[in-house]
């Protein structure tokens, strides 16, 4: 059975691949909420066999009833997607995180990248980490060469960092190895908080947005992080013990006090043992 199907690919110029699967990694949903927001209004260029990539027992479709009666069922999908930036485009790579068959669709995504002559591919992920929610969100970016990354953002954390591998990852590095220039921009959220945080989806779009022909719209995320900020200092400002914390973490972040290797695999270990065995973007509330 084939992975994918070509829908309609015959108007791209000069694409960036952009890429972000909910779930791992995906905490506040930033990556995939960044992607769906670049890819708004956009057109389907290919579509990918659910059947072959899912488990439906892991990753179950979500029923809607009406009245007591079976009316709708949403299944996991993986989908591309082009979009117009300036005289170039970009294409929308993002859905559920696949649970089988990484290989082959690594191999497929080699095959669509080099038929569609992409000239980069830009991984979106998030993860959560010792950052209070008061100061700029932080970005680390990985990349298959010097150069790649933009706005002053470096590759890192520095040394050797062993985490449970995401799919996008593993597309990244087939990319890489195909000749693609990759890169990937991670934000980090307050590991303290639950539910989306669109803040690091802003981020991320501006990080989006130095590679791209034109300007990426932020709104109206940037005003649902400006509220979402009200009410976290409103909280924090309830609780002693959270007040306590957050101010910890701020003064480690005004002392540049990045946080090492082991710290980093802690606050990951931490999250996907809160998500469980299925994850679906951010924390359960």
């Amino acid at each position: 059975m084939a992975l994918y199907e070509m829908v309609d690919a015959t108007r791209v110029r000069e694409p960036s691949l952009i890429a972000a699967f909910d779930g791992w990694i995906d905490a506040g949903s930033a990556a995939t909420t960044a992607a769906a927001h670049l890819a708004e209004g956009g057109e389907v260029v290919a579509t990918f066999d659910a059947d072959i990539l899912y488990d439906y027992r892991a990753r179950r479709p979500s029923l809607e009833i009406v009245d007591g009666r079976l009316a709708e069922l949403s299944w996991p999908a993986l989908s591309l997607q082009r979009v117009r930036f300036g005289s170039r485009d970009a294409l929308i790579l993002s859905g559920h995180e696949p649970d089988f068959h990484w290989h082959e669709l690594t191999g497929a995504i080699v095959q669509i990248a080099k038929s569609l002559e992409v000239v980069e591919w830009i991984s979106l992920g998030s993860i959560p980490a010792a950052v209070p929610h008061t100061r700029a969100v932080p970005v680390l970016g990985s990349a298959s060469h010097d150069g790649l990354l933009r706005g002053g953002i470096r590759a890192g954390p520095e040394g050797v960092l062993r985490v449970p591998a995401a799919a996008i990852s593993v597309l990244e590095m087939g990319v890489a190895k195909a000749g693609i220039p990759a890169l990937g921009y991670y934000t980090q959220i307050p590991h303290y908080l639950s539910g989306p945080y669109p803040a690091a989806a802003v981020e991320l779009l501006r990080a989006v947005e130095r590679h791209l022909d034109g300007p990426v719209a932020l709104q109206p995320l940037a005003t649902e992080a400006s509220e979402l900020r009200v009410r976290l200092d409103a909280a924090a400002a309830a609780d002693d013990a959270t007040k306590a914390h957050v101010q910890r973490l701020e003064a480690m972040v005004d002392e540049e006090r990045q946080p090492s290797g082991d710290d980093l695999i802690a606050d990951i270990e931490r999250f996907l043992r809160e998500q469980g065995p299925s994850t679906s973007g951010g924390r359960p509330n």
